[in-house]
């Protein structure tokens, strides 16, 4: 499934063309996907000026000039591009790109127009894992998808007195409580072993003991907290890592992956200088775990 720094990697390629646009057709070509499509999906988006397109952990966010939010999030192998609506308006080789995938799975087709040209934005999906929706804006922060949500991983609201606060107590391996949505948003688990590996700190820990008695944050949490941020900026630098179905909006791959520390390298040897140990793989929650052994014993 994409990350966050995957669907950072696709907001951003999306904005160019999207943001002051306006939708003016909508070609829905089924009538679900993971969930079916809101009543009067495509007659509700067309008119409307897109506003700003943002993201909240891995959903994707458009608000519309009448106050609605259209609501993407990839699934398991949801993927957009965007092509020239056939006016050669948009700029060579940054907003046109070829086609990325077999146009059998297009399962929605925004055409827009706006300050970068004319453009259709197209929403393909193999799988059908993914789902879009419309709500009120001012509702989203009551959304069940919303309400629960923790602190983003980028900008400044991730710090360490603010996850001090939520491991406090906390008895979960520190590995459970980082894929935790309620504490951080969007947190997924190829950036959480990379960014406990660079912390040098074990999986299996608790969350807790990462807290002093007086509730602050121990040292080790505030390395921790670093690492998350550094980890998920060069993600999104790098545009993402493409394992299996992500692809950024222009159709080719990301390339974080060829940056992997531990994640994925079960048997190979552990990068830190000096170390000498191997990368073991274990299950933690149904999930693989990497890590090295002998460098995260903290």
């Amino acid at each position: 499934m994409p990350e966050l720094p995957e669907v950072e990697t696709v907001r951003r390629g999306l904005q160019p063309v999207m943001e002051g646009a306006r939708i003016i057709r909508v070609e829905q070509r089924r009538a679900d996907l993971r969930f079916a499509f809101p009543d009067g999906f495509a007659a509700r988006l067309e008119g409307r000026l897109i506003i700003s397109l943002g993201r909240r952990a891995k959903y994707l966010i458009a608000d519309l000039d009448d106050g609605t939010a259209l609501i993407s999030h990839l699934g398991m192998s949801g993927s957009f591009r965007i092509e020239a609506d056939g006016t050669g308006s948009l700029k060579p080789g940054v907003f046109h790109h070829p086609r990325s995938k077999d146009d059998k799975h297009d399962h929605v087709v925004l055409h827009v127009d706006g300050p970068a040209g004319r453009a259709r934005v197209i929403y393909n999906d193999p799988r059908r894992f993914g789902y879009m929706e419309l709500m009120a804006r001012a509702a989203l922060a009551d959304h069940p998808w919303f309400r629960s949500l923790g602190v983003e991983p980028t900008g400044n609201s991730l710090n360490a007195a603010e996850l001090a606060g939520r491991f406090a107590g906390k008895k979960t391996p520190l590995k459970a409580a980082l894929l935790d949505q309620r504490i951080i948003a969007g947190l997924g688990n190829i950036y959480v072993c990379e960014a406990m590996w660079r912390a040098e700190l074990s999986p299996l820990k608790p969350a807790g003991l990462l807290v002093g008695k007086s509730g602050r944050a121990r040292k080790q949490l505030d390395e921790l907290t670093g690492a998350i941020r550094t980890v998920i900026d060069e993600a999104i630098a790098a545009g993402g890592s493409s394992l299996r179905d992500h692809i950024r909006t222009d159709g080719t791959l990301g390339y974080f992956q060829h940056g992997f520390s531990v994640y994925d390298r079960e048997g190979k040897a552990c990068p830190r200088p000096g170390c000498g140990d191997t990368v073991r793989r274990i299950v933690q929650s149904g999930r693989s775990t990497f890590y090295c052994p002998r460098c995260q014993t903290n």
